[in-house]
């Protein structure tokens, strides 16, 4: 599933990066915990979460992550927005929860592999 069917299908607002919503999607991790992203995700996963400063970008930078979204309306700090925007990072923001971000994308088809 390319990033863009998901941005359609949970109407999330694009952020950065808007050109790279060709990216392949792989799965899905739903984690606040930096360090637990690092150690159980795989290149191609979307990052949902509700942290807003830069270091998520170095860490979905590091992973090779499709995109994160941020979930019930977190507005990502400046600099976050500036260096996904340079690493070619996908910011998506969405009012739902995360819980209800995890359920639909489970139901688009997606999985941890």
């Amino acid at each position: 599933m390319k990033l863009q069917e998901v941005v359609d299908s949970l109407s999330l607002v694009v952020k950065t990066a808007t050109a790279n919503l060709t990216k392949e999607v792989t799965g899905g991790y739903v984690s606040d915990l930096l360090s637990d992203v690092m150690a159980n995700t795989k290149d191609g996963y979307v990052w949902i979460t509700l942290q807003t400063h830069q270091n998520i970008v170095a860490v979905a930078t590091l992973k090779e992550l499709s995109g994160i979204i941020l979930v019930n309306n977190r507005a990502p700090d400046a600099d976050t927005l500036k260096k996904a925007e340079e690493e070619g990072i996908p910011i998506m923001v969405s009012s739902l929860p995360a819980f209800e971000i995890a359920g639909i994308l489970y139901n688009l088809g997606l999985r941890c592999r």
